[in-house]
């Protein structure tokens, strides 16, 4: 309890207690975080992009609507042989100018509607 240093205030380096605050302050921490949060910022891309495929229009009747079927290829879990699985995308289209055997990229979107989820990107190559 006689302990000299306790009472003049410094620590066991031989620092005193003023000179440690500045370290410790609330705005130091802040400014260490601050060049990691504007390097993600930079980078251009989300974490969590939306989905892009790829696809052929395989119907078209509807207005600004078109079906989109996705074809992938997974190996199936028991047999070990390739399978397609085919999904139907309905696809938003502004401008109604797909026709039935186009190949179009479609991307993920907010819900349009109840089954509509997805717009479209490009028309990649026109039905013959």
């Amino acid at each position: 309890m006689s302990d000299p240093s306790a009472e003049a205030g410094t620590t066991e380096v031989g620092t005193t207690e003023a000179e440690e605050a500045p370290a410790a302050s609330p705005a130091a921490p802040a400014v260490q975080a601050a060049p990691a949060a504007p390097a993600a910022a930079d980078d251009g891309a989300r974490p969590n992009r939306r989905k892009v495929r790829e696809g052929l229009v395989v119907s078209n009747s509807m207005d600004k609507t078109a079906v989109v079927a996705v074809i992938e290829r997974v190996r199936h879990p028991r047999y070990d042989r390739t399978v397609q699985r085919t999904k139907r995308l309905y696809v938003h289209v502004e401008a109604n100018d797909v026709k039935v055997g186009d190949r179009v990229r479609v991307a993920e979107t907010r819900p349009l509607s109840k089954l509509k989820h997805w717009r479209l990107l490009e028309v990649l190559e026109r039905a013959k």
